[in-house]
């Protein structure tokens, strides 16, 4: 693989831009400047579903990760130094970082020795001297280590950074890319990336975005990859070991290339090309790729879901060799349509999921119905057999909606973090998609859906935010009408629908499930 001469010189501007930071953070400022009194960051971001998670009093801008795999052994742990640039958003006396990993060797702040300490999963961090705000810092923390598990699709713990027979990769939604490296690990704070990959010669590894250089020197090689645009941590994608890689070039803009087990790969090639239809699928619909490269990573394990990471989305094997056409087909749809929704606008805090979800699944099961695989698609949701008709499908899951909602709380509103993954959110996310077309016809909701993924482009974006443009787009205010359906415990009546029932709470819901660990389980017929 060859780098462009633009992705070289992509991370030559990284790197000036670093260096360029760390002489202005460290210049004396001037006498005349006022600044608030120093005082410690939040050591979360307040998300409800998720306390502790992610920090406050500053915003990352990049990450730049050096990470060493001293073997090729697929257990191997990481040597790491992260790197981070961020803006101080108050004058910070201390800031925290997310990080549960094994272990840090010493920590800096521009260049400059900073006390820290650990307290659970926080690494809370004291610089030689506040930090102004509005001004850029530079953090480094030199060799944490992390290590990788043995996946068991029963336990999420294990999954974030998972062995597999032929290497290591990562699966970090929603909160376990801080057992990886440290981090702000919250979807709130998005940041560019630069990855260097230190590890024997004839190892591969890939990261999110693209190829920006490897080079051999003796025994052990380095890649570096340039993810340009914003990402959100949870979509770290780290992948490294005996891997192949199948280049397709370059369609709507962007690199297609995809990572796979040696054994999978001559089985996968005809099923993974797909890749090029659903993307001529969804430009038309949502407007263009938003981002440098796309592909898949399938990888020899069993870890139980497929999960959307940036610009690779991640497949265990038996997605493809255990389940037919009409169920890996419109899965792979859905982690491509969350390019746009999810990962190009990810979600304010967690309880937005439902914009995430509920906007793949919306894809997913158009395309399907089209494909005609609706049917495979949908076995056991909501009764045993599919669904031919995506009209069909909808009235299914608005007669069990008022049973989701008591058992895993309304749509944009999911009781725990243990119920955020549920039906609710994807399905019924994609009801209430369904409901607002119903009601604002549907071109008004085409001219929503491109206008959505333009105006919140590499941005975190809130449920209020999505019903203030569904307003101004509309032409009238929504309010109302979208916060009943994300919000109430009861499910209000469909828009031109008015023989569709709610099935009453007393009646079991016996395939209403709690879908763990970032994604459906492929029992389930369910994709991160």
């Amino acid at each position: 693989m060859r780098p462009s001469a633009r992705h070289r010189l992509a991370v030559v501007v990284a790197l000036a831009l670093l260096a360029a930071v760390l002489a202005f953070a460290a210049a004396p400022a001037g006498a005349s400047r006022s600044q608030s009194v120093p005082s410690p960051g939040a050591s979360d971001l307040g998300d409800r579903l998720f306390p502790g998670l992610g920090n406050g009093g500053y915003d990352v801008r990049h990450y730049n990760l050096d990470l060493r795999y001293e073997t090729s052994a697929p257990s191997q742990p990481i040597d790491g130094t992260a790197t981070i640039v961020a803006r101080a958003t108050q004058s910070l006396s201390r800031f925290n970082l997310d990080f549960a990993g094994e272990s840090v060797g010493a920590v800096s702040v521009n260049r400059r020795t900073a006390d820290w300490t650990r307290e659970g999963e926080e690494l809370v961090v004291t610089p030689n001297r506040p930090l102004r705000k509005g001004r850029l810092f530079v953090v480094r923390i030199a060799n944490f280590t992390a290590a990788p598990t043995e996946p068991n699709p029963d336990d999420p713990e294990t999954l974030g950074f998972f062995i597999t027979p032929d290497g290591s990769a990562t699966a970090p939604q929603p909160d376990r890319a801080h057992n990886i490296y440290p981090s702000n690990d919250h979807p709130r704070d998005k940041a560019s990336f630069t990855f260097r990959f230190d590890v024997p010669a004839g190892t591969f590894a890939v990261a999110n975005g693209v190829l920006a250089g490897n080079r051999t020197r003796g025994d052990r090689t380095t890649w570096t990859y340039l993810q340009r645009q914003p990402m959100a941590t949870q979509l770290t994608q780290l992948a490294v070991g005996s891997y192949d890689i199948t280049q397709r070039g370059r369609h709507h803009g962007a690199l297609i290339r995809d990572v796979t087990s040696p054994r999978l790969t001559a089985f996968l090639e005809p099923k993974l090309v797909r890749e090029l239809v659903h993307l001529d699928w969804m430009v038309p619909r949502v407007g263009r790729y938003p981002f440098d490269a796309y592909g898949s990573l399938v990888v020899d394990a069993v870890i139980g879901f497929a999960l959307e990471t940036q610009t690779l989305s991640l497949y265990d094997h038996p997605w493809f060799t255990e389940l037919p056409q009409g169920v890996w087909d419109p899965v792979m749809l859905h982690e491509l349509a969350h390019q746009w929704f999810g990962n190009s606008v990810s979600v304010w805090e967690w309880s937005d999921l439902w914009l995430s979800e509920g906007h793949a699944s919306w894809y997913e099961f158009l395309y399907a119905e089209e494909m005609g695989f609706l049917e495979e698609d949908t076995t056991n949701y909501p009764n045993e057999t599919g669904y031919a008709d995506f009209d069909d499908l909808m009235r299914a899951v608005y007669a069990l909606a008022d049973q989701w909602r008591a058992e895993f709380g309304p749509v944009a509103q999911p009781a725990t973090a243990e119920t955020l993954f549920s039906l609710n959110v994807y399905h019924g996310g994609a009801l209430v998609l369904y409901a607002l077309r119903q009601e604002i016809g549907a071109d008004a909701f085409q001219r929503l859906q491109r206008a959505w993924v333009r105006r919140y482009r590499d941005r975190s974006a809130t449920t209020a935010d999505f019903i203030a443009l569904a307003s101004r787009v509309a032409g009238r205010d929504l309010t109302a009408f979208l916060e009943a359906w994300l919000y109430d415990v009861e499910t209000p009546p469909m828009p031109g629908q008015p023989d569709w029932d709610v099935l009453p709470v007393e009646a079991p819901a016996p395939t209403a499930q709690s879908a763990q660990s970032g994604g459906r389980a492929r029992a389930e017929g369910l994709a991160g």
